[in-house]
């Protein structure tokens, strides 16, 4: 009994975000083993779904929590989540200043929602005001945090992204923010319409990528396989 006691409270340890603490038939998919290797930091977030859309884009995809797992990574993905949150255990952890010196020196990245957030220079509060906390500070974007409104204002819609192929994708807005400005080194991949006006919600500088929804929740992998095309492109 203490023996099976302690391997359980040893799975609810090791789990990844959304991963079920009793074993499902089919929840455990074997890895890929082909492309480049894409680490999802695995602090809080869809980290098996990103770890799923990945292997669809033709990565081998792998999860980090630890600093030394960067070490051998092609690529890596900043899940959602609440950003205050990811950015104070990205300092617990001892992550923030290894992953900001990685992404500095050329390693690509993903950032979606949170992750968008993060990867940005500064970040507002929904009102406009300034958020005080822990940014990576990677990309010259600021971000607007809750843009869209609270939880029972997320939507989903059809988006037209520039080099993602068409049909337009179904992207998933939860709680999300947007871009409220971006850099002269900064595209603008895609914009919505909102009532103040069209607002950039996918922006790229150079090998970052970042995206204010969650591509890992409509099942369709082709943002991660852009930003699998920004891996392989900064490898050759």
């Amino acid at each position: 009994m203490v023996g099976e006691g302690i391997a359980s409270a040893r799975r609810r340890v090791d789990r990844l975000p959304g991963q079920s603490l009793i074993p499902v038939a089919g929840d455990e998919r074997p890895p890929s083993t082909l492309g480049p290797v894409v680490g999802v930091l695995a602090l809080q977030g869809d980290v098996l779904e990103h770890v799923r859309m990945l292997s669809l884009a033709g990565a081998r995809a792998v999860t980090v929590r630890h600093p030394d797992q960067l070490d051998d990574l092609d690529g890596v993905v900043l899940p959602g989540g609440e950003s205050t949150t990811i950015g104070k255990m990205l300092e617990r952890y001892g992550l923030l200043e290894p992953v900001r010196a990685r992404l500095r020196g050329g390693l690509p990245a993903l950032g979606t929602c949170a992750g968008a957030i993060l990867m940005g220079s500064d970040a507002l509060h929904a009102d406009g005001t300034p958020s005080e906390q822990p940014l990576l500070g990677v990309m010259d974007t600021v971000t607007r945090r809750n843009a869209f409104g609270r939880q029972v204002a997320s939507f989903e819609g059809l988006l037209d992204i520039d080099g993602v192929p068409a049909p337009p994708l179904r992207a998933a807005f939860i709680r999300a923010p947007w871009f409220e400005r971006i850099g002269d080194g900064v595209e603008a991949l895609a914009r919505v319409d909102t009532p103040a006006g069209a607002r950039v919600v996918v922006a790229r500088q150079g090998h970052l990528l970042a995206a204010a929804f969650h591509p890992e929740l409509t099942g369709d992998p082709r943002l991660h396989a852009l930003f699998v095309e920004i891996v392989r492109a900064q490898q050759s």
